[in-house]
């Protein structure tokens, strides 16, 4: 199905999407992953060798040091705690006193060799932003894999016992199991909160209601079930313009391991560039250049415009 975003933007009467002050910078660091979940739409794995270099690592180090309007670090992956350079990053990072985000999926912490990575988390006030897209174990181990969620689960106690989830920022990441859109955030967030703590007396912060947007293996599995017209166009009449000042395009920039720049990590994974000049990090030192430029737009962006939105930080209304 060809739906043209922009013109669903002009239908509903919103302007084009220009990107604001930059202060997220979003850092796919590497494709390795220890799971190979099957909503992943980075299409993370095992197998996958993908990384940034250090050369590019200390690019991004740099470009922080010099534009102070930056004021998050947010890496991702694959399971970035795999990348070797991961904590020379968090170290340089927080010493330029940024807020860093690790997206975690919670397993990699129960890894050989990452028996310590929770403690260096704790010690550097890492903030943490776990994957559980659900807390029933049958719901989990189908999407992400057997015992997945008796791991996570341990993960998730250890990081309680390190004080996450109390004085130490933890988040938890919702995603649909099928073509649907995420309930309403708050009230699945109390469902969370009571059968975490009930279950297994793990405590959290917030929970992030994610949609799943259709790239990758998710996307790969709705057209092998001749689904993906009909999400597509699920995510077509639910637009809804209250979210377009929400979103994260809007203030963030996506890096991705081999130093190219996106307007998100989904447009990484769909290799959709900016329109403009900066397309890598090294095109630009000040990436106040970048604001007031036109965001690229694709089918896919329905996924955060939908219902209540979608974004890195969750829902968006």
């Amino acid at each position: 199905m060809a739906i043209d975003f922009d013109r669903v933007l002009t239908e509903h009467g919103v302007p084009p999407l220009v990107r604001e002050p930059v202060t997220w910078l979003q850092l796919q660091i590497g494709r390795r992953c220890d799971l190979a979940c099957l909503h992943c739409h980075v299409e993370a794995g095992p197998k996958r060798a993908e990384e940034m270099d250090r050369r590019g690592i200390e690019r991004v180090l740099a470009l922080l040091a010099v534009n102070p309007a930056i004021e998050l670090l947010d890496v991702t992956g694959g399971a970035p705690e795999l990348h070797p350079q991961f904590r020379h990053l968090v170290r340089e990072a927080r010493s330029l006193e940024r807020r860093v985000i690790d997206r975690c999926n919670l397993t990699v912490l129960l890894e050989p060799g990452q028996e310590d990575t929770a403690a260096f988390l704790a010690e550097q006030e890492v903030e943490i932003v776990a994957s559980l897209p659900c807390y029933e174990a049958a719901n989990v181990d189908r999407q992400r894999g057997r015992g997945v969620h008796a791991r996570s689960i341990e993960a998730l106690r250890r990081l309680n016992a390190l004080g996450y989830g109390e004085k130490r920022r933890l988040d938890l990441v919702y995603n649909p199991q099928g073509a649907s859109l995420p309930p309403e955030q708050a009230e699945l967030e109390a469902r969370y909160r009571a059968e975490l703590r009930d279950r297994h007396g793990v405590v959290f912060h917030r929970l992030l209601a994610f949609a799943n947007l259709p790239l990758g293996r998710f996307a790969h599995g709705l057209a092998r079930d001749g689904a993906l017209d009909d999400y597509l166009a699920l995510l077509a009449e639910r637009f809804n313009p209250a979210t377009v000042p929400g979103l994260m395009c809007r203030h963030l920039v996506s890096v991705a391991w081999d130093g190219r720049v996106f307007d998100c990590d989904f447009h990484q994974m769909a290799d959709l560039p900016p329109p403009g000049p900066v397309r890598t990090i090294w095109d630009a030192d000040d990436l106040g250049v970048l604001t007031g430029a036109r965001i690229a737009t694709a089918p896919h962006c329905l996924g955060c415009t939908a219902g209540a939105g979608s974004s890195c930080g969750g829902a968006l209304v």
